[in-house]
């Protein structure tokens, strides 16, 4: 994103930045929305139980290649050591359909509070952004007014220094 800011800010050309500007402008806002990331981190840290994270962690885990090769190994394995003499789950291996089902039964209500916890953070970020964005708005609205107000003073300048 700051870098897209200063290749807007760079393009216009009525408001050519020096290459110091463009570096301020860049650091402030690289600046503001570390603070806000950490604030919004910390905030949920706080705010987040033992049994949160660990949450966190399971679907972190259940959710990614690690997990699904590792348990394509362990499938594999469980059948081809079940289909030799010494088999203790003879097809249609139904100790491993019931170590399957105890899984799934614990995992997704996991995944499912991970991520209602996700979508409770980005509403949160959203609110903030809303925020962020309304403030910016009213700051560019003031900004406006004062433009135009400096404006007319400087059009009624030029009429009484051109009567002059």
């Amino acid at each position: 994103m700051p870098d897209k800011l200063i290749q807007e800010l760079d393009d216009e050309t009525h408001t050519k930045l020096n290459i110091e500007q463009l570096t301020r402008i860049t650091a402030m806002v690289r600046e503001y929305q570390g603070n806000v990331k950490s604030h919004l981190t910390q905030h949920q840290a706080k705010k987040s139980s033992w049994a949160d994270r660990i949450a966190d962690r399971i679907a972190l885990f259940g959710g990614s290649w690690t997990f699904i090769l590792l348990f394509a190994l362990f499938l594999v394995s469980w059948m081809v050591l079940n289909l030799t003499r010494y088999a203790y789950d003879k097809p249609p291996f139904i100790l491993l359909n019931l170590i399957l089902s105890c899984i799934s039964a614990f995992q997704a209500p996991v995944i499912l509070m991970s991520q209602n916890r996700q979508a409770n953070r980005d509403k949160q970020e959203a609110i903030l952004d809303f925020a962020i964005n309304y403030r910016a708005e009213q700051e560019n609205m003031e900004m406006k007014e004062l433009l135009e107000r400096m404006d007319q003073r400087l059009e009624r300048m030029e009429r009484q220094i051109s009567r002059q």
